[in-house]
């Protein structure tokens, strides 16, 4: 059985990841598109380099073990009268897998793709404030 690690933020996570059995069980596929991640007081946002794709590329998802899984697969078709002599960019494809930390709010994860960028924002829940209440307390 696989244990699942809880990390305090994204960074705990992706610093986790550097460790190459850690990293090749996250992540799956071809070439992985190199990636900024961002880490303010609202939001974490993780920036993809895609070019070439639309959002009709993509699959994001969270699954069961509450992990962020991005993935993608695109075939270039071949240009009908052209003869290739070399084609390097015709299937694009990877699964990466992203361990959420416990302070993002699932319910409103975001995504967009402008400009050859898949932009993913990871909005943190806001910590609740507890007030200590005034209890009196009997003597048994």
């Amino acid at each position: 059985m696989k244990t699942v690690r809880r990390y305090n933020n994204l960074f705990d996570a992706l610093y986790g990841m550097l460790d190459n059995e850690v990293w090749m069980s996250h992540t799956t596929g071809g070439a992985i598109p190199a990636i900024n991640i961002t880490d303010s007081e609202q939001q974490y946002e993780l920036e993809f380099a895609v070019p070439g794709m639309t959002k009709e590329d993509f699959g994001i998802q969270i699954d069961t073990n509450d992990n962020l899984v991005v993935s993608t697969e695109k075939t270039v078709q071949p240009t009908e009268g052209k003869r290739y002599l070399r084609q390097g960019f015709r299937t694009s494809a990877f699964r990466q897998s992203i361990v959420m930390p416990d302070d993002v709010n699932r319910e409103k994860i975001s995504a967009r793709v402008e400009n050859g960028i898949l932009y993913i924002v990871l909005p943190k829940l806001k910590p609740e404030v507890v007030k200590p209440e005034v209890r009196t307390i009997g003597i048994a």
